[in-house]
Formats: structure tokens, sequence, C-alpha cells
């Protein structure tokens, strides 16, 4: 439990001026590199580290997952405004957030993600709080059986998940899976789908494939659709009001069930706010009597996966600060940077330096707050970019694709990866095929070949380890619900009629 007088003492430490000024520095910063497409949360902290190098420990920390935090929100600008994820993690944002900005509401849409994204971090940080002991023991537990589950849960939501035709979304599905497994074998290091090409050898980055079939896909989809450069479609009426939190109260289970989805997945190492914002999507779709709205501008679809992935940020700290396990790849660029400021993360950080721990905790919850609060003022900021032409929108969202796309490894090969996938994304678009199941399946698909192969080596060719062990088969159970509850549901209505 938490030590009341630590408590205190943290309190004081993160609230001294200069401090407080490095919680709104990395917050505001977070928040642009979030929304940058391709310049994510990671590429944020590894510009910053450098700067870091003269302050203390302590103000370099409390910059650093300030930044953290800010940059979980930020990718969710992007996303409504222009359909184009800043981040992985706001890819499920685009399913309704970028439909209610088309219709007019880009204030209201970007309020539901700010107020849903707070919501989820402050549930995330008191759960770190008061559970992070307990939660770091139940993790310790998670093996690959479970992370395959946990991936195969992912996969099974795409029924969910940007496509009205289930056919449509696991075809794409599967092609994501496939480029996924482009590269190096993750076990024997042989070469496969590469073509002799040297530049496949390490796989295909997602960022570029999610850029372009997204940002790059949407610009063609207007462009031959004669998008006129009078503005945004919809931008004579869009409004730029936000949401009353009043307002907000009436998807109070929304964001809980959300928070409560995302803080369990962030915990687990390794995982991340991608799954954790599909999954929550597609339990919000599940659970909805209305599941024909969602890809329309529903407002539970933009405050799901928000409230989601922002708590997955908060859970990842947990084993990162706990147990010295990256709980996502940002989460280990920040183990990093500690361990250069002379830290350990680990066990050792809770009996040796309690503190410091607590800080951070209290850095990252000040920042939500400060995004709770302060970022309805820039909301309005954010939707009036909305009035320009649709030719200078047009040619901003192509520049900061490319830059994006370049900055990923300083390699033209990204920009050109990303503009094929721009092609290839407009015609899915043209076709009525999800480019969202397809990132899903290239961000899935390597994590989930390399557990399950791992769990059967560990087993010496096992299968049934993955429903002897508790966690696996709970998680492997809900799948089951996920993919026959349709099915199921249509037969009761049947037999009630």
């Amino acid at each position: 439990m938490m030590d009341t007088s630590l408590f205190f003492q943290a309190i004081d430490l993160v609230f001294t001026p200069f401090n407080l000024s490095m919680i709104v520095g990395g917050m505001l910063l977070g928040v642009f590199f979030g929304a940058l497409p391709g310049i994510s949360s990671s590429m944020g902290i590894v510009l910053m580290i450098p700067f870091t190098y003269y302050m203390g420990i302590m103000p370099s920390v409390i910059l650093l997952v300030a930044l953290y935090a800010g940059s979980a929100y930020g990718g969710s600008i992007t996303a409504i405004m222009f359909n184009t994820p800043g981040t992985p993690e706001a890819v499920a944002t685009t399913f309704d957030g970028y439909p209610m900005a088309k219709k007019g509401e880009a204030g209201k849409a970007l309020g539901l993600a700010m107020t849903a994204s707070a919501a989820g971090s402050i549930f995330s940080i008191l759960v770190m709080l008061m559970l992070s002991p307990t939660l770091s023991k139940i993790a310790l537990k998670i093996q690959s059986a479970e992370y395959f589950a946990l991936t195969l849960l992912g996969i099974a939501c795409i029924s969910s998940v940007g496509s009205k035709n289930l056919i449509k979304a696991l075809i794409t599905g599967c092609i994501g899976i496939l480029i996924a497994m482009i590269g190096l074998d993750p076990m024997s290091g042989v070469s496969r789908l590469t073509f002799d090409k040297i530049d496949l050898l390490g796989g295909v980055e997602f960022i570029p494939v999610m850029i372009g079939a997204f940002a790059m896909a949407e610009i063609l989809k207007q462009v031959v659709d004669k998008a006129t450069s009078e503005g945004f479609e919809g931008s004579e009426k869009i409004s730029l009001a936000t949401i009353k939190f009043k307002e907000f109260m009436q998807y109070k289970w929304t964001v809980l069930k959300s928070s409560i989805i995302g803080t369990a997945i962030g915990i687990l190492p390794g995982t991340g706010g991608s799954i954790a914002s599909i999954v929550s999507y597609g339990e919000a779709v599940r659970s909805c009597h209305n599941k024909e709205d969602f890809g329309s501008g529903k407002p539970e679809g933009i405050i799901a996966p928000e409230a989601a992935n922002n708590a997955a940020a908060g859970g990842a700290m947990i084993p990162t600060l706990v147990l010295g396990i990256p709980g996502s790849p940002t989460t280990a660029i920040i183990l990093a940077a500690l361990v250069l400021q002379g830290l350990q993360p680990g066990p050792q950080l809770m009996t040796e330096q309690p503190l410091m721990l607590y800080a951070i905790f209290f850095s990252m919850l000040i920042a939500s707050i400060i995004v709770f609060f302060g970022g309805r003022v820039a909301v309005k900021a954010f939707a009036a970019v909305l009035k320009l032409p649709y030719s200078i929108l047009a040619s901003i969202i192509v520049m900061f694709s490319i830059i994006g796309s370049y900055a990923i490894g300083n390699d033209m090969y990204q920009v050109w990866v990303m503009l094929g996938f721009g092609i290839f994304g407009f015609f899915m678009k043209q076709y009525d095929f999800s480019p969202a199941t397809l990132i899903l399946g290239l961000v899935l698909g390597k994590m989930m070949e390399e557990n399950f192969r791992r769990q059967l080596l560990l087993t010496n060719g096992d299968y049934n380890s993955f429903v002897t062990r508790p966690i696996s088969l709970v998680i492997l159970l809900f799948v089951a619900l996920v993919l026959f509850y349709p099915a199921i549901a249509k037969l009761f209505k049947k037999k009630q009629k």
C-alpha cells in the first residue's frame, strides 16, 4: 500500500516551480510530437534526452514522463482532423473521430478525445499509486502463451474495426500479418519474403505503412473526389464548441471499462496502447445496442480507444519502474534514459528510492490534469485549422508525411514505402477494404508469431500449454466470445421472434 508520508513528500517535490515548469513543458512537447505523423513519443523522448544531461535527476525524469503522458493524447489530434493517426495507438480513433470532424463537429470530437484521454490516464496513474507492488507480481506470471492469447484477442476484434464487411476485414488483416513476416525469421534468422532486397531484411516499418494507408490514401481520395479549394469538407459548419463535463458523464461506463482494459493491457510488458485501443473499441462495439452507428461519428468510438490507449501508457510504467522490464517501446527509451541518469529501475527502486517512484507518478498525474483543463483552449485552435482551404491542408499533410517517414531511419526508402502504401490504401478505400485492419495485422502479426513459436519451443511443441495456463485460458475464452457473440445474439433474436 502507499506510504502517506512519501505521498506528501512527493507532492512537495513535484510542486517546486522548476519541476512544475518541466511538467508543463514536457506535456506540451508530448502533444506536439504525438500530433506529428511519424514523429512519435519515442522519437520525442530520444530528441529530449541530450537536453537532460545537464539537469538534475528529478527534473530530467519529470520532463520525460510528462512528455510521454502528453504524447498519448497528441496522436488523436491529427487522427480526428486529417484521418492521419499521429501515433499507432490513435489508429482506432480515426474510425469515428474523422467522420465526426467531417460532419462539422471537430471541436466536439477533439473535446471527447481530450477528456477521455485525461480520464484514462488519471485512472491508470491512480492504479499505479495504489497497487504497483501487487500488480508487478501478477505481471511476472505473464509469459508467451498469455501474450499470444492477447494478440489473438486483438486480431479477433478485426470484426469490429473499420469495415462493414467481415470477409474484407479478414482479408486485409491477413495481408497485414503477411507483411509483418517480411524480413529475418525471429527464431532462425533466415530471410523470408525479401526477394533478395537488402532493404527488406529488417522488415517493413509499420509507421510509413500507417502514414501512407491513412494520410496519403485520404488525400488521393479527396483529389479523385474533386475536393475543392474552398476548405475541408463541411468546414463551413465546423463547430468549435467543446463538450461539457456534464455531457461527457453520460459515457462514464464506457470510460471506466476502457480505462480498466487499457491499464490491464498496459501492465503486460511489451504490449502498449495499440492493442489496448483496438480491444477497447471492439468491446465498445460489442456491448452497444446500435452497432451500425460505429464508423459514422459515434462518441463512444472516440472515447473507448482514447481512454484505453492513455490508460495503457500509464499502465506500461508499472513494469518499467517496478520490474525494470519495458512495458512498451516508448518506456524502453525512458528506461534507458533513467539508467543514463544513474537510476536502476526494478524491485530495488521500490525499496531504495520510493520517493522517486511516487514523484514520477505524480508528474504524470499533473500532466494529465493539465491536459484535461488546459486542452480545452487548444482544442479550438486545432479545430480552427480545418477552416483552411483543402489545398493548403493537403500540402501540410503531405509535407509532414514525408518528413515523418524519412525521419524513421533518415532513409528515402521509407518515403517510397509510404507513397506505395498510399496508392494501395487508396484502392482499398475505393473498394471498401479497411486500412485499419491492415495496420492491425501488421502491428500484431509479428508479436503473435514470435510468442506462439516461443511457447511451443518452451514446451517442446505442447499445444495444450495454451489452455492449461489459467490467464491464457481466460483470454482465449474471451476471444471465443468476441468471435461467436454476433452469431449467438442473432440466434437468440430469432428464437425470441
